[in-house]
């Protein structure tokens, strides 16, 4: 029997094609998956087992060159919906240059008992030492029964913390999160896209994650622990990573104590509204994710009776977020090469493709919004462009093919030939890399003159997704050239508002 290895070659090549296509799918699905389970939060959720409890929490608050929002906090804090005698907060001075000792020390003078300035000598060794340096003046008498981590720049609403506290009244519960909520009062168009990603990552992601079982990454500004935990997890918080929130969500499940996300406890926090300050605070976060994912490499698709880290529904969620600019790549690369192998299969898995996408978007968007309807409808045009104007064309031509075919030059006197319609195809179907070089350029053009106005229009063209995924990309090209790993606080104003 004569074997036509041309032929064989050739389907192989075909069957690695698709291959790497169906890589963009699976991110585009595990989201859909995640989303799913929301509703079944209705049914599966912590609130059976939550009861009224005031336990005795100490806050620990990290400040660095606070003084213009510190002062505010703490009254907000002394303000909450909770026992003052049992609430004390400390203010860990991480050797403030500004007059942030002196609006502590006068609020330490104002609530007696309850406010303390913990001043460090050495600074800018990062937030993990500073929470530490608190946790160890905290933990050296036994007054303290629960800890709240938070940000000096964030708003706890009133109600805030006992809806968190009421958690605790179940002992396995090691440590809850709260809804951080973006809150900037001068909003401009990337915090409200920073609003709506914080939807879908928080009332709605994790609240996925309590169906499933396992968290991701307490809330930073908004992390609730017990004592027990605490002790349990070695009394301090990690400090060789950039992401000491998501390693200490970690090591509480595995040690066997739940982690639960409160939608309902709302914290409102600044965030950036510049794309270079976005840029620098997500490359840390992207980096932190970098080391947690090599340093629990034991535990992926490892199924436990401990945890639930380990499941594969967890692992498929993590890994197609963390490498989610990879699928994007490697996606494109398998469409090109369908494309200029076998032009109408790759028709068909382009189409199936961007349909599979466009349902999940308009799904996950819908259900999002409702998730927050305030803060949505408030950013609608944010909510409708989040995958980019430029992406839901192509969504269209996935639906709609003959698009492409339209003679839209021929409205100016010019005609496509042959090879024009087939490089517009091209420029489709390799978009969505591209899109990363478009959100890099936006960052580019911020600082010139005609960035207000370009900036801006770039990322509504690409998308604020292609913007993470260009973040997640650049701490890829950080790791592998061994870059300095250092934690760049990122500047707050006092512009959040309730």
């Amino acid at each position: 029997m004569n074997i036509d290895w041309a032929l064989v070659g050739y389907n192989t090549l075909v069957v690695v094609l698709l291959i790497l296509v169906a890589t963009g799918a699976i991110p585009v699905l595990s989201g859909a998956f995640s989303f799913i389970a929301i509703p079944f939060s209705a049914v599966k959720n912590h609130y059976r087992k939550a009861a009224p409890y005031l336990p005795r929490v100490s806050i620990v608050l990290p400040a660095w060159n606070e003084g213009a929002v510190i002062g505010e906090s703490i009254d907000r804090l002394m303000a909450l919906e909770y026992p003052p005698e049992c609430l004390r907060v400390y203010v860990v001075d991480d050797a403030s240059t500004d007059n942030t000792p002196d609006v502590v020390l006068a609020k330490a003078a104002a609530y007696p008992g309850q406010v303390f300035h913990l001043r460090r000598d050495k600074g800018g060794e990062g937030k993990a030492h500073t929470l530490n340096h608190g946790i160890r003046v905290v933990l050296q008498d036994d007054w303290m029964e629960a800890l709240l981590i938070m940000d000096a720049d964030v708003i706890y609403l009133p109600e805030s913390l006992r809806k968190m506290t009421r958690h605790l009244a179940d002992p396995k519960v090691g440590a809850v999160s709260a809804y951080i909520r973006e809150g900037s009062a001068d909003k401009n168009y990337l915090t409200r896209y920073i609003g709506v990603e914080y939807i879908l990552s928080q009332p709605a992601g994790r609240r996925a994650q309590n169906v499933l079982g396992a968290q991701a990454c307490l809330a930073g500004g908004a992390q609730l622990h017990t004592r027990e935990n605490l002790l349990a997890i070695g009394g301090q918080i990690d400090t060789t990573s950039l992401a000491e929130d998501t390693i200490t969500t970690f090591e509480t499940q595995l040690r066997g104590r739940e982690v639960v996300f409160e939608p309902l406890a709302i914290v409102h926090a600044e965030e950036p509204g510049q794309i270079a300050a976005l840029w620098k605070q997500r490359l840390r976060w992207a980096r932190g994710n970098v080391s947690v994912t090599a340093k629990y490499k034991k535990i992926w698709f490892r199924p436990s009776k401990v945890h639930k880290l380990g499941t594969w529904s967890f692992g498929i969620v993590w890994f197609s977020i963390w490498l989610l600019p990879v699928a994007m790549v490697t996606s494109s690369i398998g469409l090109l090469g369908l494309l200029l192998l076998h032009s109408q299969l790759a028709v068909i898995v382009f189409r199936a493709l961007w349909i599979i996408a466009a349902m999940s978007f308009v799904f996950t968007l819908a259900l999002a919004a409702q998730l927050d309807r305030k803060l949505s409808s408030n950013a609608w045009r944010e909510v409708l462009t989040f995958p980019g104007i430029i992406s839901m064309f192509v969504m269209l031509t996935a639906f709609f093919p003959r698009l492409t075919e339209v003679d839209l030059p021929g409205l100016f006197g010019w005609h496509l030939t042959a090879s024009g319609l087939f490089f517009i195809t091209l420029a489709i179907y390799i978009w969505i890399p591209f899109s990363m070089v478009g959100a890099w350029l936006a960052r580019e053009v911020e600082s010139t003159w005609i960035g207000p106005f370009l900036s801006p229009l770039l990322i509504y063209l690409v998308g604020y997704g292609s913007l993470l995924c260009a973040i997640t990309f650049d701490s890829y090209i950080k790791e592998l050239r061994h870059a300095d790993a250092k934690w760049d606080k990122t500047v707050k104003t006092g512009r959040v508002v309730v």
